[in-house]
């Protein structure tokens, strides 16, 4: 094989490289999250949440790619055409409320409970939908989109076994959603996924695991708890090589020279979540 160290990048290359720096300065400028989110609290590694919850910088590399943010975004909008769907088919959607009056902004469905320092933002609300589906009302909507394989596999599974962190979430807004929403949890909520291959829809009725989400709930409040008393929570597991561990963004400040090791109530220091020195 030749290499060629006279390479020239392509119009396409150069452009494609401004584009994803404009995403990547986008993101950087954002305002990070001083709280947790309920979508991430299914994720399976405690120790990693509390990194993520004290704003601990990535490992070097391991953020999201221009490419990555790219694929983000076109998720968003194949949601807004997923909502347009549901609406021409006859389902009442709101995915927005109104707060006083037609000059304010609308905003998100959503919830915040512990100070605001666990909060969630739903995709929509089920009001009414054609008596031939049978829907009960209100419900929570959830939209997803996935690559072909995933989007077959929780077609062959279900959401709870293949995508558990989707189904954490939901569980997790059915329950903090009720307050607002008199009887979202009573309803099994719709869960559309959206293969973004071939554009085709996958919907499934998920009723409202209430012992998943009080473990969901439990488990913010010891993240919580943790960080404020300055303890590492454990990790997942008892090597680097475990298949979570490979793919964390946290892996070499989790597992890396001179790191803590494994046992609880292990001193957490904020000095470790740099930002927050």
């Amino acid at each position: 094989m030749t290499l060629d160290f006279n390479h020239r990048p392509t119009m396409a290359e150069r452009i494609n490289d401004l584009v994803d720096a404009a995403l990547i300065s986008e993101r950087d400028n954002e305002t990070p999250r001083d709280y947790l989110g309920a979508s991430r609290l299914g994720v399976p590694c405690e120790r990693a949440l509390q990194f993520e919850f004290a704003q601990a910088p990535k490992d070097e590399g391991s953020d999201f790619s221009g490419q990555v943010l790219r694929i983000f975004e076109i998720g968003h909008r194949l949601e807004d055409l997923a909502i347009r769907w549901l609406r021409a088919a006859g389902i009442d959607l709101v995915t927005q409320k109104a707060d006083g009056g037609s000059q304010r902004p609308r905003r998100q469905f959503g919830f915040s409970v512990a100070g605001g320092r666990i909060r969630g933002h739903v995709d929509g609300i089920l009001n009414g939908s054609p008596a031939a589906l049978g829907l009960r009302t209100p419900a929570l909507w959830e939209c997803k989109t996935m690559n072909a394989k995933n989007w077959r596999a929780c077609v062959k599974d279900g959401v709870a076994i293949s995508k558990p962190v989707y189904a954490a979430q939901i569980a997790i807004y059915q329950a903090y959603m009720e307050p607002s929403v008199p009887g979202i949890s009573k309803a099994p909520a719709l869960f559309t996924a959206i293969n973004k291959d071939t554009a085709e829809l996958y919907h499934e009725l998920v009723p409202f695991d209430a012992p998943l989400a009080q473990r969901m709930s439990d488990r913010a409040v010891r993240i919580l708890q943790a960080t404020d008393a300055d303890e590492l929570l454990p990790r997942i597991a008892q090597s680097r090589d475990f298949y979570e561990c490979r793919f964390c963004s946290y892996a070499e400040r989790c597992w890396g020279e001179r790191r803590p090791g494994n046992a609880p109530g292990e001193r957490f220091s904020r000095e470790r979540a740099e930002p927050l020195a």
